[in-house]
């Protein structure tokens, strides 16, 4: 008995032993997997096993899941990758979802903390322009899409919705990769520079000059799923996928360069864009409509009254100079005001349709849907009552909800537009009427020229991406403001500044060095002491309110193309009471119809850049008077309001789309 009692305890003895050994065997390894792997995190797998296990059911696949400090987002095979998959059998994709979703109500004030003017590079890509490099207040970027009231319905999984059954179909043959960073953000992307190529076959990937191999985890995407399921790997089952990227940069002599890196290859000078207004009041080019309608009939008599509109003198709410026309406006706006009728369409699901964005640079197609929807003068229930269809939808959320990052192909977004219109085309017969050409889309993202062309061809588009080079139609199209809102319960907020007096600074600029025009402009004026020409500001406490009291002091601020030929810095300078020097061939500027830009702003052909102070010198004081005095008297126009006042930027917007169509309709 003694001796068995002496074996128990040598047996506890040792077991206690062996445990503790095992115990420091296991840290020494999971110390030296922390070293190895680039994010030290050695219990990676094991956590995401338990995380995706947990959930419950439900039939969407994920866009994204968090595990511990990771987001995992979509990825697949392409040149240049080593890929290894990794897979967590009986286990349903679509319930990590719900997770995703409630990550993104939750995160929402960290995703705002961001910094807007270095998130993104915009161009074919990368669309973020917010280059100034200024702070972002402490507001919620979605503090209008995401609220206390929002609930899960309201961010249903994209891929459910019946729309995208085409859209799938036209990325099945998609093949993409993604490098992330634990903190990579889906709604703002990632800093780099944008690598465009719709035929390319070929992509490079970013961020990528600093390391010669980099780790990425991620659950595979819906349009992944669709490619995956052809080589015999189940959409039910979680994969985990290592990408090992070889080293490569940007800056590689050998890549082939943008579209949004060349000078256009054929320019139209504002004289050409004018004569060619001209021509299109002469001549429209919408179709005849298919059968005739009393609406038609109404906009034929306004169209009527407007060109015998009574001359208008000393009008107090309106200053002539700013008009081609100030008559013709002010009775077209009457008209518009008594007559118009809107249909906003009810079809299309959240957040693609419906869901506004209220702050950032792509605003303005946030803001005016938002006003549009809740509009009680000229929305009607009745679709059979109205002149004009609205197809509310936000470009932003298009990419957002919809594009694979550096997929570099844009064909499923395209796709998702043609289905929708596909729909509303066979369950109304107002499309099919007039081909389109009495409905109108407001977009501001710089996409929205090619996903919206073909099968939106002869509507009427409010663009932000005015480029007479890439499409946009002079009398029909309406340029749209970019305003870049920095804060959505306030966009009136800082507006205004020093009188011309006071204005000491001969002219500003400061921004990232996106496309090719602007490393120009700093090459020839950087240096110069009579000009204030940035690149980026740097980073510091102040850094908001320098740029901004750059604007308020200077007399001239430079409005220079970045990869597109919008910016924001137009309604900024016209915000800060600067007079704008707009240097951006092929750009159509807002309100183009109506407006003349020669009473309020310079707009100089980009060749030009060199004789740039020379210009602004020669221009004599009493005529930059009367342009400041313009630039103090347009500004109503260009501002947003959360009740519309009269001739503000949303009326201005509405009334550019009614003019351009009463011009545009051609009789039965």
């Amino acid at each position: 008995m003694e001796y068995v009692l002496q074996f128990q305890k040598l047996c506890q003895f040792e077991t206690r032993r062996l445990l503790f050994v095992l115990g420091i065997a296991t840290i020494i390894i999971l110390l030296l997997q922390s070293l190895m792997l680039p994010y030290g995190n050695a219990l990676l797998s094991k956590s995401l096993v338990s995380k995706l296990t947990k959930f419950g059911k439900s039939n969407s696949p994920p866009k994204s899941v968090k595990v511990d400090n990771f987001l995992l987002v979509n990825t697949s095979n392409s040149t240049g990758s080593f890929e290894t998959l990794e897979m967590v059998k009986n286990t349903n994709l679509s319930n990590v979802i719900e997770e995703t979703e409630h990550d993104n109500e939750t995160n929402v004030e960290a995703i705002d903390r961001e910094d807007d003017f270095v998130l993104e590079d915009r161009g074919p890509d990368n669309d973020f322009e917010l280059d100034e490099g200024i702070e972002p207040d402490n507001e919620s970027l979605f503090e209008e899409v995401i609220n206390k009231n929002s609930t899960l319905d309201d961010f249903k999984d994209p891929h459910t919705d019946p729309l995208l059954d085409k859209s799938r179909e036209s990325q099945q043959n998609l093949t993409h990769k993604q490098i992330i960073t634990p903190d990579t953000d889906f709604l703002f992307g990632s800093r780099q520079k944008p690598d465009t190529g719709l035929t390319r076959e070929k992509t490079e990937s970013p961020d990528t000059h600093a390391a010669s191999s980099l780790l990425t985890l991620s659950p595979v995407s819906s349009t992944s799923i669709t490619h995956l399921s052809n080589l015999g790997i189940s959409s039910n089952e979680s994969i985990i996928s290592l990408t090992f990227q070889s080293n490569k940069t940007n800056d590689d002599p050998a890549r082939k360069k943008m579209k949004c890196e060349m000078p256009p290859t054929s320019v139209t000078s504002i004289a050409e864009m004018n004569n060619l207004l001209i021509r299109s009041r002469a001549s429209p080019r919408s179709l005849k409509p298919r059968w005739s309608s009393v609406h038609d009939q109404e906009l034929l008599s306004a169209k009527e009254q407007i060109q015998n509109a009574p001359v208008v003198r000393n009008d107090r709410e309106l200053y002539a100079p700013l008009f081609r026309n100030v008559s013709m406006f002010k009775r077209s706006y009457e008209l518009m005001e008594g007559m118009l009728k809107v249909y906003v369409y009810r079809e299309g699901r959240k957040p693609i349709f419906h869901q506004p964005i209220l702050k950032g640079i792509y605003a303005s197609e946030g803001w005016f849907m938002k006003l549009m929807e809740g509009n009680r003068h000229f929305s009607v229930k009745d679709p059979k009552k109205a002149h004009l269809f609205y197809m509310p939808f936000s470009t932003r959320m298009l990419e957002y909800t919809l594009y694979v990052h550096n997929s570099h192909n844009r064909m499923n977004l395209r796709q998702y537009l043609k289905s929708y219109v596909d729909m509303i085309a066979a369950k109304y017969p107002f499309w099919n009427r007039t081909g389109g050409a009495d409905h109108f889309l407001v977009a501001c993202h710089d996409w929205a020229p090619y996903e919206t062309r073909h099968h939106m061809e002869r509507c009427i588009k409010a663009l932000c991406n005015a480029d007479v080079a890439g499409g946009f139609k002079i009398g029909r199209d309406v340029s749209l403001p970019e305003t870049y809102v920095r804060f959505a319960r306030n966009p009136l907020r800082d507006v205004g500044g020093k009188p011309p007096s006071e204005r000491t600074i001969l002219a500003f600029f400061a921004g990232n060095m996106h496309g090719y025009l602007r490393p120009i402009l700093l090459q020839y004026w950087e240096k110069d002491p009579d000009m204030k020409i940035f690149g980026p500001l740097p980073h510091g406490v102040a850094r908001k309110m320098n740029y901004i009291q750059h604007m308020k002091s200077s007399k001239y601020c430079i409005c220079a193309k970045g990869y597109e030929v919008n910016s924001p810095r137009i309604v900024e300078a016209i915000f800060y009471e600067c007079v704008p020097v707009i240097i951006s061939d092929n750009f159509i500027p807002p309100f183009f119809e109506v407006l003349d830009w020669d009473a309020f702003s310079v707009i100089l052909p980009e060749k030009d850049i060199p004789n740039l102070k020379d210009i602004l010198r020669s221009i004599p004081e009493e005529k930059y008077l009367a342009m400041q005095l313009g630039v103090r008297k347009v500004q109503k126009h260009f501002l947003w309001h959360s009740k519309p006042m009269k001739y503000d930027l949303f009326y201005m917007t509405l009334h550019s789309i009614w003019f351009n169509r009463v011009f545009q309709l051609k009789p039965r």
